[in-house]
């Protein structure tokens, strides 16, 4: 079906095109990984996924590495009604990685654009929650950057309070867990070693969240961020260069005691309900390094 309108909430497309539009991201996934070509993500990707999987084919080429072919199957889709751009919607099915589902967010700002997968993380059955549905059983967005929308957070906000709160350890927007303050804790105890330390630096991730509402009236969201690592030896050590450095360098190779590296990460969280309360909790979350700059 075509999809038009700007006011009225309509499907944000039918079954049968999102099943279309998951065949394309396994092509397009498997055309690029096999010929271990990361610009060829931009035609089945954008947002975080895009960035992340671009360094993993570029590490993987530099290996000399790589998966087989990808197989997506018994796939589910969960689809809102929506009004106006962009429209999202989201896909889970069986991988033949480890016979895991993958959860997949795609996305597009027009009726002449290709769906994109802007975020793909792997969620436990047992926590995966239930989606608010209609009669018709499509499911109800909750637009970010338009209020909480009944939520505790609004969407739009996750990825600067997320990186606030990994900077200062301030706030009760999040659970604890290990993307929370395990995250921090971790970092601390890797920030100095023997003749090294490590500053970090987060930062939002400039790509629009999406969230789809819950029968508990919260909603499972997704967002990115991004974190910069410089990693300073003592004076007359030299940083090593691995073949994934190697592979994400920007610039020039040379002897050097500092190296800065850039992280993307994404998330899944569970969004509680204003009125319920409670904190964000933590579903899935996936990094990967996708730069390096010598000093």
């Amino acid at each position: 079906m075509t999809v038009h309108g700007e006011r009225e909430k309509i499907p944000a497309l039918s079954k049968a095109e999102a099943g279309k539009a998951l065949k394309q991201f396994v092509a397009g996934y498997n055309e690029a990984n096999t010929a271990k070509d990361p610009a060829a993500t931009a035609t089945y990707e954008t947002g975080p996924l895009r960035d992340i999987d671009q360094a993993v084919i570029k590490v993987e080429r530099r290996k000399g590495v790589g998966f087989g072919p990808l197989e997506l199957s018994d796939a589910k889709f969960v689809i809102p009604k929506m009004a106006g751009w962009p429209k999202f919607f989201v896909a889970d099915a069986l991988s033949n990685r480890k016979n895991t589902r993958w959860t997949l967010a795609f996305t597009r700002n027009g009726p002449q654009e290709k769906w994109k997968a802007a975020y793909l993380l792997t969620l436990p059955e047992n926590r995966t929650p239930e989606f608010a549905t209609d009669k018709d059983g499509y499911a109800e967005a909750v637009p970010a950057g338009k209020g909480s929308g009944g939520l505790t957070i609004d969407p739009a906000k996750l990825s600067s309070t997320y990186a606030t709160y990994l900077k200062t350890g301030e706030g009760d927007t999040f659970a604890p867990g290990p993307a929370t303050d395990g995250l921090r804790r971790d970092r601390a105890a890797e920030a100095d070693g023997l003749g090294r330390h490590i500053d970090t630096v987060d930062q939002p991730y400039k790509f629009p969240a999406m969230a789809l509402r819950t029968k508990d009236g919260g909603a499972l969201a997704f967002f990115g961020t991004r974190y910069y690592q410089r990693k300073t030896l003592s004076a007359g050590s030299t940083i090593a260069y691995t073949p994934e450095t190697e592979a994400l360098l920007q610039g020039q190779k040379k002897k050097t005691n500092k190296m800065t590296y850039t992280t993307v990460s994404e998330q899944a969280v569970k969004v509680p309900a204003e009125d319920a309360g409670g904190r964000v909790a933590f579903l899935s979350r996936l990094e990967q390094k996708t730069a390096a700059k010598a000093e």
